[in-house]
């Protein structure tokens, strides 16, 4: 049944990704019109987030977000399925990162850096990021249920010359990279929703108090790799610009929980700017403190 769906789904999808950008985005307006105002798709969750997080206070602002908040959401997910038909020239065109020698300096100190992000703007398109430094670019992530997609999926990603680890062998291939002396770029997602142990991290994001992911930083403390962020805006439809900071130099110096609450602040700044640029199609806050163990 999945080598069938897959089978059916393969050529709508080359389809999409073979139309320019101008038609690709007209089939994007009209699918993000069919998701919320037709199919409802998550439309409760990302009201609840939206007004969690205060966005959503005034009606009239909530409703204008959450009309923007589709609309992102469809150009983010076409523009992955376009992703497998972009030459470099095209992507470093939309795609600018400002200040990549702040990337290659630690390069030339011969030390892998790790690169944290939130699910804002353009994250797909930070796999470009191996174009702007002699690191090998890897990005962490979740396999798909379906293995055909999921091949299709690494096959889009790798045609910007990033990797693909996936997210249950993280720790071991750092370590066996480390041992080697491999030079690395690995990129995190770092705003999931952790499920809730003992030693689960909570802090505050919008006001209430979440688990939050704290792996990026765990594992640059063990091998003390520099820690950077990417915040990523978007400019215009289909351009987008990152500035790279930097959240650690020397990982095992910091207190526990200090570049995770930075990045944490930092996420916070960025989806200020224009909310409706964050994914808010997830819950960030279906796992609050009072269910901690």
């Amino acid at each position: 049944m999945k080598f069938f769906t897959y089978i059916l789904t393969l050529p709508f999808i080359y389809f999409l990704a073979l139309l320019p950008f101008r038609l690709m985005y007209i089939f994007s307006d009209f699918l993000s019109f069919v998701l919320y105002r037709i199919i409802g798709y998550r439309k409760q969750v990302v009201r609840a987030n939206l007004i969690r997080t205060g966005f959503g206070d005034d009606p009239a602002q909530c409703f204008a977000i959450e009309k923007a908040v589709y609309k992102h959401f469809c150009d983010l997910y076409l523009e992955t399925f376009k992703s497998l038909t972009l030459s470099k020239s095209q992507i470093q065109k939309r795609f600018v990162v400002n200040n990549t020698s702040l990337i290659q300096d630690f390069a030339l100190q011969g030390k892998s850096v790790i690169m944290m992000c939130g699910h804002y703007a353009s994250y797909e398109w930070l796999l470009s990021m191996g174009y702007y430094s002699d690191h090998t670019a890897y990005g962490i992530y979740a396999p798909l249920a379906n293995p055909y997609f999921n091949k299709l999926v690494i096959k889009a990603r790798r045609r910007f010359g990033a990797f693909l680890i996936p997210r249950r062998e993280t720790v071991s291939s750092i370590k066996k990279h480390a041992e080697n002396n491999h030079l690395a770029l690995y990129g995190f997602a770092s705003d999931q929703s952790p499920k809730i142990k003992r030693k689960t991290y909570f802090r505050s994001f919008f006001g209430t108090e979440v688990p939050v992911f704290t792996g990026a930083e765990r594992i640059a403390k063990e091998h003390d790799i520099p820690v950077l962020m990417a915040k990523v805006r978007r400019v215009k439809r289909g351009f987008y610009e990152t500035e790279i900071i930097v959240l650690s130099k020397n990982p095992k110096e910091v207190k526990d929980f200090e570049i995770t609450d930075q990045f944490t602040e930092e996420l916070e700044s960025l989806i200020k700017e224009d909310p409706s640029h964050y994914l808010w199609t997830h819950n960030r806050f279906k796992r609050l403190r009072k269910a901690t163990l």
